[in-house]
């Protein structure tokens, strides 16, 4: 995929942006813009550098992600060019490579990941908002998982996402329809977190929240609730001891408690250490 990163010229064209922010306190959070006008279509260029950034934030982890797109829409889904003359094992080959190298790695990011939806939401970037850990939209954002107009069924992990939030049922009905949901049925869903009118700016202030918490034990919740979704209540259950034991070792706990103890609750400064 990464041969194809570029443009008809034969020059690189940026279309996703990754930078490093940092909130008031001095923590560092980054920032993942798709860039691809008009219509921010998941193009392989689109792919090939979701990959590399996500390669990055793996490398160097910051204490939390944002992930945004810019334009009117977030994203009019993918370019049906990406899966035109493809047979059957080139196709698995493309879902496991996304699989691979975008859902899982946004999942397994060690810090927690928001995905902010200002506006038309489809297909993979839907399905790489359900892979984060909160979403964000905006009362005017709508969401659909359309695949089924060129023949195909939603194959970066949206149905089972869905399903794992709003019930088999639910998921079900978004992907065969293929209908668009505007975010307050999806809020009532429990498939989007929060429908804020300033989506981008509440999308920010709370990544820069969770950017100042701890870190450790973000990335603690994260891997106790993996742990559920891979084998069930008992073998999160089995796992959690010595996932929150760890815990104990970190900077954060230790000076959290003191500041509890001498303070009271609240006013702790968290290092992500």
């Amino acid at each position: 995929m990464g041969d194809d990163s570029r443009g008809i010229d034969g020059k690189e064209s940026v279309v996703v942006h990754l930078t490093s922010e940092f909130t008031a306190s001095g923590a560092r959070f980054a920032v993942v813009t798709i860039d691809n006008p008009p219509l921010n279509l998941f193009s392989r260029p689109v792919f090939a550098q979701m990959i590399e950034h996500l390669e990055s934030l793996r490398a160097d982890p910051p204490r939390a992600v944002l992930i945004e797109a810019a334009g009117k829409v977030v994203s009019g889904g993918v370019d049906v060019q990406v899966f035109e003359g493809l047979d059957a094992t080139a196709g698995s080959e493309l879902w496991e490579e996304l699989f691979g190298r975008i859902i899982h790695p946004i999942e397994e990011l060690p810090c927690p990941v928001v995905f902010a939806a200002h506006g038309l939401t489809l297909t993979a970037a839907f399905e790489i908002a359900l892979a984060c850990d909160l979403i964000v939209a905006s009362p005017g954002a709508k969401f659909g998982l359309v695949e089924t107009v060129v023949g195909l069924t939603p194959s970066m992990g949206g149905p089972q996402r869905l399903a794992e939030r709003a019930g088999s049922g639910r998921a079900r009905e978004l992907v065969m329809t293929a209908d668009l949901y505007p975010a307050d049925t999806l809020l009532a869903w429990g498939v989007v977190n929060k429908v804020e009118d300033d989506v981008a700016t509440a999308a920010r202030t709370l990544a820069e929240k969770l950017a100042d918490g701890p870190t450790r034990a973000h990335r603690a919740t994260k891997r106790i609730v993996a742990a559920w979704r891979s084998g069930g209540v008992q073998h999160a259950d089995a796992l959690t001891p010595d996932i929150s034991g760890e815990l104990f070792e970190t900077e954060d706990l230790r000076a959290a408690v003191q500041s509890f103890l001498t303070q009271g609750p609240g006013k702790a400064s968290f290092s992500g250490r």
